[in-house]
């Protein structure tokens, strides 16, 4: 495949004429062919912080260059939020290829920010090997493709072993005891504060990521938070008094239980695992997909982590978050750019295929895996053929370097058929926003009303359903 840009006419024919100088075999200075090569611009390069998934990734980008000589990998770490990605986009300076969530992809597509990848799919065969729920996410009303999936995850309970060890809640072989409710989870982390004087539980409350874990409290709770109606609009339900039960519920872990951190509103993404890895909390809402977060970046040995299944509701109820992340790839992004980045994930083994190559870069993560303390777990099926499946459970089990038995309750009830739920419809981001909001108030105040609080959000997220989805 012809990996060049388009040239002018008058840089082709000075190129065609130095081709035939050299032909002819004159000597002196050659053009700069620098210029010429398919530049990848990664955005999937890891964090600064992450030093040993560099390593792996200098390694592809030396592979992927030796290669094809064409194309030249040009390093740029992005990570994708809603308040930088259109300015990005609209600037022209989005990379080649970048990572997002499902709550974003058809926002994404209808906005003109991502480019259509379907006819390249085709060529390789990998437009089938999707999940279909997952290329539904990716897809447009024609069926027309923009992404494919990095991985899938569901929302669980990560744990301190060591922690749950110092408080005395292990079972007769050392492992922790699952909270199996939402009421036990509280007790038990009351138990942690009191006996070890670290955080039961490490709540968000800094950004929209407090939003996203309390949508899954809430449907534990009964709640639904926003529904599709006949008409095709969107309408909210805050205020419904499952929800406002669930956030009583938060309300009770500072007030009644005393058993959060210091700050919840100063707790993001990143800093509820340096809780769960540093031993500052015992437990945090997370998934399967971050098991590094805590262990090589924050320093928790492998052997003291745990995934529980997220607890059950008052009436039962229990369902597990799940999302995930897409790589998209900017509207601006040539075919051939498209088609290196493309190269670069089989070598990674984030592709549909089992080829040398894939193979070995599943081998490479999960020996970098084991050699950094990282657990090597399961990870969600984002692709449906048999052979990567089986290639991706051989590499599993010759790499295993965990007590599955810490992992069993979680992949246990996100293997239930019912138990998974994807976010809410509508506009997920902004939902989240405005339930932060709440959950700032209520553990700030310990008078907040939340009744009222629960009602405002629900009016102002109906006013940014009207005005941004409902048009």
């Amino acid at each position: 495949m012809n990996r060049f840009k388009k040239l002018s006419s008058i840089v082709l024919t000075t190129v065609l004429a130095m081709s035939v100088l050299s032909g002819c075999g004159q000597t002196g200075n050659t053009a700069n062919t620098s210029d010429r090569k398919v530049k990848l611009k990664l955005g999937i390069w890891p964090e600064a912080t992450m030093t040993s998934e560099i390593t792996l990734h200098e390694g592809y980008k030396a592979k992927l260059e030796d290669k094809d000589k064409d194309v030249e990998v040009v390093p740029s770490y992005y990570k994708y939020t809603t308040e930088t990605f259109v300015p990005m986009a609209e600037a022209g300076n989005l990379p080649t290829i970048f990572e997002t969530w499902y709550t974003e992809p058809q926002k994404l597509i209808k906005g003109g920010y991502v480019a259509d990848i379907t006819d390249i799919l085709k060529k390789r065969g990998w437009d089938e090997a999707i999940n279909p729920s997952i290329k539904k996410l990716l897809s447009d009303g024609n069926g027309r493709i923009y992404g494919i999936p990095r991985d899938g995850y569901a929302l669980g309970v990560m744990a301190n072993v060591k922690l749950f060890k110092d408080a005395g809640l292990v079972d007769a072989d050392g492992r922790p005891i699952v909270p199996k409710t939402w009421d036990e989870l509280a007790k038990t982390a009351q138990t942690i504060k009191q006996k070890t004087g670290s955080a039961g539980l490490c709540l968000l409350a800094k950004d929209a990521a407090g939003g996203w874990h309390f949508s899954n409290i809430a449907w534990g709770f009964g709640a639904t938070l926003t529904t599709q109606e006949a008409d095709g609009k969107y309408k909210a339900h805050v205020d419904s008094k499952e929800a406002i039960e669930a956030m009583n519920y938060v309300k009770d872990l500072k007030w009644k239980y005393d058993v959060l951190t210091a700050d919840p509103t100063n707790e993001d993404w990143g800093t509820g695992f340096s809780n769960l890895g540093t031993g500052a909390a015992a437990m945090y809402i997370a998934a399967n997909d971050a098991v590094e977060q805590p262990t090589e970046n924050n320093g928790l040995p492998v052997e003291d982590l745990a995934i529980f299944a997220i607890p059950a509701g008052p009436n039962g109820a229990q369902y597990s978050l799940s999302g995930g992340t897409p790589y998209m790839f900017s509207k601006d992004a040539t075919e051939a750019e498209i088609n290196a980045a493309l190269d670069y994930l089989e070598l990674m083994g984030k592709a549909p295929v089992a080829t040398e190559d894939s193979i070995a870069g599943m081998e490479a993560d999960a020996k970098r895996k084991v050699e950094t303390g990282i657990p090597v777990i399961k990870r969600f099926p984002a692709w449906v053929n048999k052979e990567v499946l089986d290639a991706e459970a051989k590499v599993l089990k010759d790499n295993k370097n965990v007590d599955d038995k810490l992992y069993a309750s979680y992949f246990e009830a996100i293997d239930k058929q019912g138990n998974l739920r994807v976010e809410e419809p509508g506009s997920a981001q902004d939902l989240y926003s405005e339930l932060t909001k709440v959950i700032q108030a209520v553990i700030t105040d310990k008078n907040a009303d939340v009744t009222a609080l629960m009602k405002q959000a629900n009016v102002n997220y109906q006013k940014i359903l009207d005005e941004k989805v409902n048009k």
